[in-house]
């Protein structure tokens, strides 16, 4: 650090071919300006700047000194600027991981943002089963998580980030989707596909949450797979299913959404560890504030 600054003080009498303009442009005094550049010119063995009295001007190595000192000075502000972005959260990396329903619109949006506020934060996203981003952000092996309707978790934070309005999601010739919403009391004789409540226990008991309060019990199909971007049983007719409207852009051909009447949504949190966050774990969560705040997450659907 010493050589640094000397190297700068030399720099900038060498730019100005004066100890007296330098000294005012460093803002110290002009005899320990001049210390400073014979302590440098003692420790490297070699003249530096010719001083007359009338100027003063760099000698054969002091031109070299400041054709090739400008440009490490240069690096060593990148440098010292990278590093101490850490510690501010500007820089640094996140691993993510998402449910498949996040991962329409939700998840997207977010890191967008994220990338845009702050370039120096790269994420490492995973697709991920629900109870895996759990024990994932629980261990430290994920630094946060979107999930759906997740569970009460001691070492976990939970900041709900979207109220996702939620509806049926069918063939566009079931008599049903003619409408431009479907009463909840419509489906009490229909087959309903849903994720088996192992996978995700808060979610399956807020879609089924939604039957009980209008008193109906409709027939219940679990899902084969986990995901299945081309909902086959719903494709088939052979099901329909409850999901988010951010499903609705990538719809296969032939499917139809239609929001449910009462409307009903299913909370999306951003899981994150409770003790010792990461700087750029802090920035993602400033982040995923103002992107609800942007894109009206946290309005209840009415």
């Amino acid at each position: 650090m010493a050589e640094l600054r000397r190297l700068r003080y030399f720099l900038a009498v060498a730019r100005e071919r004066s100890f007296t303009r330098a000294a005012e442009r460093l803002h110290i005094a002009q005899p320990a300006l001049s210390r400073q550049i014979r302590q440098l010119e003692q420790e490297l063995g070699v003249r530096l700047l010719d001083r007359t009295t009338q100027s003063v001007e760099p000698t054969e190595a002091g031109r070299l000194l400041m054709d090739r000192g400008a440009a490490l000075c240069e690096e060593a502000d990148r440098l010292w600027r990278d590093v101490q972005g850490f510690a501010a959260g500007e820089n640094g990396n996140l691993s993510v991981g998402y449910s498949a329903s996040t991962g329409y619109e939700t998840t997207p949006t977010l890191l967008a943002a994220l990338a845009e506020a702050h370039p120096g934060i790269k994420t490492g996203t995973r697709l991920l089963p629900t109870a895996e981003i759990l024990a994932g952000v629980a261990d430290g092996t994920l630094d946060a998580g979107l999930v759906r309707c997740p569970p009460p978790t001691p070492q976990l934070v939970r900041t709900l980030l979207r109220l996702e309005p939620q509806g049926i999601l069918m063939p566009k010739d079931h008599p049903l989707a003619s409408g431009s919403d479907v009463d909840v009391d419509a489906l009490a004789d229909e087959t309903i596909l849903v994720h088996a409540r192992h996978d995700n226990p808060g979610h399956y008991d807020a879609i089924t949450g939604i039957f009980d309060r209008a008193g109906i019990s409709p027939q219940l199909r679990e899902r084969q797979l986990s995901f299945d971007a081309a909902h086959m049983p719903v494709t088939q007719g052979q099901a329909v299913s409850v999901v988010g409207e951010s499903a609705r852009p990538g719809l296969p051909a032939g499917l139809v959404w239609r929001p449910l009447s009462p409307a009903a949504a299913i909370e999306i949190h951003l899981l994150t560890r409770g003790t010792a966050e990461r700087p750029a774990t802090a920035r993602l969560l400033q982040v995923a504030s103002r992107t609800a705040r942007t894109h009206g997450w946290l309005h209840s659907p009415s």
